[in-house]
């Protein structure tokens, strides 16, 4: 039997998706394929915080109908199924079954139900033990917590994903030391709001926090560096922002959404924050490690939005410089409190996407600048992939600051780290060169 999965959206869906795939290969000895028409399974997982991806599906959906082989099964996972439901059936007949982002680990089970739909925002499987995929490279995702407590007010994530839960510090650790033993060398950590851990567990657990998580973690034997996404500005408190910046496993890179850099719509997205405290707290960061990357996800035309407003957020990228940048136009989702405003609170969609173009572009010179600072600097850099035929002869890696640098001339280990030196910049693009050894293990 044969696998063909799409994953859409974030980093969640892509490990929801990895959850799938071992579920399906070690209980029902699924094999995975590229090809959508020689599979016995398609599924798609799906992403709803836009609306454009939710209005592609159908087409998708009727596109996989017509090249599907005789007796193979469609189905619709993710926050897209969660959303919608049954009403994905009835707009789609051939579509076998709906398993929602909150029911992962039930997928072997609707898969022989004809019809299925499995949706409920409060099942929990934060204690459920998913199997290990049957391959492995040198990076792997570690969910830590599932749903989320926050209600911004444009998002549509607590009505798909539910309620924030936990999963239990021993099952981290076990699940963890699995993976580094496998030969994984970084872990992503991955929740809505990563360092909101600990806050609430299905059974009764030691008080902790991410701080904590983050020690524990950092001290498997192996490991050679831990990622996390997204931090919520409002609980980025000097505690956790010492232990990044001191912690020698923490890559020196961080997501940190700010959203909108006016006070007065951060208030109406109801973030908790205000363009002063995410200053601060970005000052602090920096303050503790200068050449820190920094990433974020900034909405542009939220309702209401002014031309000051959006100053205000020109002004925030300006002042933090963020080396990564994840742009929209606000897009309205049902069963959120921002789809409930007055159409005339709207912004003109026109203004919305000059607005988004020049913020893009500004981004864009920022880039610019900071990849041709970057010539003669030293970065340690993980070897992820390399290339040696055909007259090539190449290594690819991430830096400590979540930089990709390329190394032309030379093949390093995969999963090796080498000190290398950045000597070009083609367009935004960095070459280095390898300047020490590159170590297999951490010193």
């Amino acid at each position: 039997m044969k696998l063909f999965i799409q994953t859409l959206g974030c980093a969640m869906n892509e490990r929801d998706s990895a959850h799938i795939i071992a579920e399906l290969q070690h209980k029902k000895h699924y094999t995975l394929t590229d090809n959508a028409k020689e599979a016995d399974l398609i599924l798609i997982n799906t992403c709803s915080v836009r609306q454009k991806p939710e209005q592609k599906l159908f087409s998708e959906i009727g596109q996989f109908a017509k090249e599907k082989k005789q007796g193979a099964k469609i189905g619709i996972c993710g926050c897209t199924a969660s959303h919608l439901g049954s009403e994905i059936i009835k707009k789609a007949p051939s579509v076998d079954f709906v398993l929602g982002a909150r029911n992962v680990s039930k997928i072997t089970e609707v898969i022989e139900r004809p019809k299925a739909v499995e949706v409920d925002i409060d099942y929990d499987d934060s204690t459920y033990v998913f199997q290990s995929p049957q391959t492995m490279g040198i990076k792997a995702m570690l969910n830590i917590s599932i749903g989320c407590d926050k209600q911004c007010s444009y998002c549509i994530v607590p009505f798909t994903r539910g309620k924030e839960i936990s999963i239990p510090q021993d099952m981290l650790i076990k699940e963890a030391r699995k993976l580094v033993a496998n030969g994984i060398k970084e872990l992503l950590l991955l929740g809505q709001n990563v360092n909101h851990y600990g806050v609430r567990f299905s059974h009764t657990h030691p008080k902790t926090n991410f701080t904590q998580l983050l020690r524990e973690i950092s001290k498997i034997e192996g490991l050679q560096r831990i990622r996390f996404t997204s931090p919520h500005p409002l609980h980025m408190d000097d505690e956790f922002l010492e232990e990044f910046a001191c912690n020698p496993k923490i890559s020196k890179s961080i997501h940190i959404p700010l959203q909108s850099g006016s006070t007065r719509i951060l208030k109406m997205m109801a973030r908790g924050y205000s363009k002063e405290w995410y200053l601060d707290r970005i000052a602090k960061l920096k303050s503790l490690v200068p050449d820190v990357g920094i990433g974020t996800d900034i909405i542009v035309g939220f309702p209401t939005e002014s031309d000051q407003d959006f100053e205000d957020t020109m002004e925030v990228l300006s002042i933090v410089e963020f080396d990564t940048l994840y742009s929209f136009v606000y897009s309205p989702r049902p069963h959120t409190r921002a789809f409930e405003y007055d159409k005339s609170m709207l912004v003109d969609a026109r203004v919305a996407k000059e607005r988004l173009a020049r913020l893009q572009n500004a981004h864009k010179q920022i880039l610019t600048r900071k990849a041709q600072a970057e010539i003669g600097n030293l970065h340690s850099v993980l070897i992820e992939n390399h290339k040696d035929s055909d007259g090539e002869c190449w290594s690819e890696g991430r830096s400590d600051t979540n930089k990709l640098i390329r190394i032309i001339g030379e093949k390093a280990p995969i999963g090796s780290i080498c000190q290398v030196r950045v000597v070009k910049n083609d367009g935004g693009s960095l070459f280095g060169e390898i300047i020490d050894s590159c170590d297999k293990e951490e010193k």
